[in-house]
């Protein structure tokens, strides 16, 4: 089977419990670190699926490297090479596709929870679940591109998930692990403290405490989506 290839833009926001589940699966992945120097690859044939995880950075600074991940979520699209993004990862998959990405009418940090949008869609990817706990950090958010289904909302993120079969694109981060959230609530101790005014941002210490509780909660639901998207990769 080809590798998953997993794109990360900051070393804090890797793979995560994605990571962990495809690992348990003996499904292989690559990790391409473009914080590292390491460049998008040509062409997305050489992968049973595509997968962009999350940053602080913005899909409209136009980077180059931003460009050329576009132009391999456009080749993976047409190929039906299953593609997956967690926030700047689902705004830049929204993006390549048509999708406008622009700023969110109020930041998003902490846990908070997200509602699954009633249609067959969304029940396909969640089942019979109504809402749970999402961990979300996040200053901008995507419109769906052409042909998407809406499939998650939040009180101050109406578009936090959206599907084209076999495709995924998430506002929220369902990939975090304890250990991710402590050291992001750490580096971004910062951003947290300017942005406490917002309703959608909890404090650190908050959020730390919350976790033991919800994380759970969300992994099962991380576990599923997940399971859902690698029955659908390429060989």
């Amino acid at each position: 089977m080809k590798p998953v290839a997993i794109f990360r833009y900051v070393a804090i926001e890797g793979p995560g419990y994605l990571g962990d589940y495809l690992d348990e699966q003996n499904i292989p992945w690559q990790l391409i670190a473009i914080d590292a120097g390491e460049s998008v690859p040509c062409h997305a044939g050489q992968f049973s699926g595509l997968v962009f995880m999350g940053g602080p950075l913005s899909v409209n600074d136009n980077l180059p490297w931003m460009l050329d991940a576009q132009q391999l979520i456009r080749e993976a699209f047409e190929k039906n090479i299953p593609l997956l993004g967690h926030c700047l990862g689902g705004q830049l998959i929204s993006k390549a596709l048509g999708g406008e990405v622009t700023v969110n009418p109020v930041k998003e940090i902490g846990w908070g929870e997200v509602s699954v949008s009633d249609n067959d869609i969304a029940r396909s990817w969640f089942g019979d679940l109504k809402g749970f706990p999402a961990f979300h950090w996040h200053g901008e958010s995507f419109a769906l591109p052409q042909g998407a289904t809406h499939i998650l909302s939040s009180q101050h993120c109406v578009n936090q998930a959206w599907a084209i079969g076999k495709h995924l694109a998430l506002q929220c981060h369902v990939e975090m692990t304890s250990a991710m959230i402590t050291a992001w609530c750490e580096a971004g101790a910062g951003e947290i403290e300017a942005n406490l005014g917002s309703p959608a941002v909890k404090s650190g210490l908050d959020t730390q405490q919350q976790t033991a509780e919800l994380l759970p909660q969300m992994n099962s639901v991380a576990r599923r989506l997940y399971a859902n998207w690698v029955a659908s990769l390429s060989n």
